[in-house]
């Protein structure tokens, strides 16, 4: 059962970490810090234990092991995060160096004064790659500084670095790399190696955590922790595991729409799931990930091409599953990776390990787009390797995070989503999106699915209710802005709203256009502005909308309005962002470089927020 501050005597910060790290910790270290906390609630006088701030705690804990008569050894720990994860662990490596004894001091790239890396003796740096080999938002800043002439000598840093990405991506974990070499080039000293994570990244970030808190207490001189017993203590109360990304909840459908209309070229899921009982709680800008399954012609294609059965029996982590269900449910089947291509080569005896060679990198590049498992069976004759040999080469089905598209103040019970079906033919065979497709064809009401919520504290409503908001969602983008507007209706809240909206017809693909138009008819949604871009000669998208209001946008950055942007990374958001400095620069009368900065400070602001993807 999750904690919430309602029922708990901790506060709203206090409860968001320990509902971060209590779902991960092993029967071990539950028993481990049980007894920990029971002893520290013997040791100190019981006014102290209930208002003790975090830095008293640290440095009992730090005495505790060894420690004592000094001061906690203090550690910086920033994240850059696009959609939370980095953020997420984070906070948890920040806890666990709560809990052995040293200070942690946890920030946001985009938030921390860089000028304070000359006084900084510890540097954890926990940072995802966005696409290709690009740096999350609120981790530009930061990363040009570091590798600007501002850049201060870290001779007496001691720095360590948990980089975050996808191996689908040719620059995997791109920005974590550039991070750790530029931090060793400014005389940085590495507390413990780098760590690389795939989209599983559970079992890689428990290594980096477990390596940085030794490679520290080594430093500093302390004691590893030993399992306490205090003999005050006659009973162990067991951690309820909560719902999480490693424990997901099983959501009941209740609705699945499809939102387009008849005759559209597209087709886009409105999901309704139940979440009662799961105690989950979400902000306007978190998404839901959903564990999906791969579609049942792809598992059977890999099956019959490989001669395997069905109710064979292999490992899936530590657990034996019948064959069938391990493809449908366990592994990633739709996407080639260098690594599964690498592993996939032992058992060629053809032209695979010459393409997996790494001065083959852009062919094999080349070769792996659009292409699954079975197309590499097929082409580099695969079949007949044993299949509890082969599923050895398959990384875990990652889950799909999808934009929470309701208010929880609104209806705190169910969660939307809006999925686009994604169906497309390449190589002579048909192509499913593994999530999108489930959902549109094998989904019923009444059926369940292994959810999680995904926080994501970089994209936010603004806190001050009479604030401005300007959104951008084009297509399944304008999901996480039917929660903006939700919530505000639900809170009374006063602030004028402008949504931008596009996809391709009015007639057939005008997404939520009843909810659109009750919400400009009771004064919740302000300005309304659309582009289809099939219905002229001329295509039109949102930037052009945006142009066409370029003074009115203008108007509203300058009293105070956040600015957000939502869906397609690789094209709309760069034109987004290229026509909201057109607007600036010629509505404030600035130079191309005036209004870089101006738009730059939006984001150092939070005022200019993007989910993109």
């Amino acid at each position: 059962m999750a904690l919430k501050t309602s029922n708990s005597p901790f506060n709203e910060t206090q409860v968001e970490l320990l509902n971060q790290v209590l779902p991960t910790l092993t029967p071990e270290q539950s028993t481990w810090l049980n007894g920990y906390l029971s002893a520290f609630s013997v040791l100190q006088p019981e006014a102290e234990v209930a208002e003790a701030p975090p830095a008293v705690n640290a440095k009992s804990a730090y005495a505790m092991l060894g420690g004592a008569g000094k001061d906690p050894v203090i550690v910086t720990v920033l994240y850059g995060s696009q959609t939370g994860n980095s953020q997420g662990l984070a906070k948890e490596m920040a806890t666990r160096l709560e809990a052995n004894g040293f200070q942690a001091t946890l920030s946001s790239m985009s938030d921390y004064k860089p000028r304070h890396l000359k006084t900084v003796k510890n540097l954890l740096i926990v940072v995802s790659t966005h696409g290709e080999g690009v740096p999350p938002d609120n981790a530009l800043s930061f990363h040009e500084f570091l590798h600007g002439k501002r850049a201060p000598n870290l001779d007496e840093v001691h720095y360590s670095v948990l980089a975050l990405g996808d191996r689908s991506y040719d620059l995997f974990c791109q920005t974590g790399r550039e991070f750790d070499q530029q931090l060793e080039a400014l005389g940085g000293q590495r507390l413990f190696e780098r760590v690389e994570c795939d989209v599983d990244f559970e079992t890689d970030a428990e290594r980096w955590m477990q390596g940085v808190m030794d490679s520290l207490r080594e430093q500093a001189g302390l004691a590893a922790p030993a399992p306490a017993t205090v003999e005050a203590v006659t009973a162990t109360p067991t951690v309820t595991a909560t719902y999480s990304r490693s424990n997901p909840f099983q959501a009941e459908v209740l609705e699945n729409i499809n939102l387009n209309g008849l005759g559209s070229d597209k087709e886009t899921r409105h999901l309704e799931l139940s979440i009662e009982g799961s105690e989950f709680e979400f902000k306007p800008g978190d998404s839901l990930g959903i564990y999906p399954e791969n579609h049942p012609e792809l598992v059977q294609s890999l099956m019959d091409e490989m001669g395997w059965r069905e109710d064979e029996i292999v490992k899936v982590g530590d657990r034996d599953k019948p064959l069938q269900e391990a493809l449908a449910k366990d592994f990633e089947l739709t996407v080639l990776t260098k690594p599964l291509m690498r592993q996939a080569a032992e058992f060629s005896q053809n032209g695979l390990r010459t393409l997996t060679e790494p001065e083959k990198d852009a062919e094999l590049k080349d070769y792996a787009h659009g292409r699954d498992v079975v197309d590499l069976v097929r082409d580099y004759k695969l079949q007949g390797v044993p299949a509890k040999e082969f599923v050895n080469v398959f990384r875990k089905i990652p889950p799909r995070l999808y934009s929470i598209a309701n208010s929880f103040q609104a209806n705190p019970d169910e969660v939307h989503v809006a999925i686009a079906a994604v169906r497309y033919q390449t190589n002579g065979r048909n192509r499913f999106g593994v999530c999108s497709i489930q959902s549109a064809e094998r989904l019923n009401v009444g059926d369940t699915l292994p959810v999680f919520i995904q926080h994501n504290d970089n994209f936010r409503m603004p806190e001050d209710p009479d604030a401005p908001m300007i959104m951008v969602g084009p297509g399944t983008g304008v999901a996480p802005f039917r929660a903006f507007l939700e919530e505000r209706e639900e809170l009374d809240a006063t602030g004028k709203n402008w949504l931008f909206f596009g996809d391709r017809r009015f007639r057939t693909d005008f997404m939520y256009q009843l909810e659109w138009q009750r919400y400009l008819k009771d004064g919740v949604l302000t300005n309304l502005d659309v582009a289809f871009s099939r219905d002229t000669d001329q295509k039109v998208y949102v930037q052009h909308k945006l142009l066409e209001r370029s003074e009115e946008v203008f108007d509203w950055l300058e009293d105070g309005a956040s600015f957000y942007v939502c869906g397609d990374e690789k094209h709309m958001a760069p034109d987004v962002h290229k026509a909201l400095e057109t607007i600036v620069a010629r509505e404030g009368d600035m130079s191309p470089d005036q209004a870089k900065e101006y738009v730059a400070n939006l984001q150092k602001e939070h005022r200019y927020q993007r989910d993109v993807y």
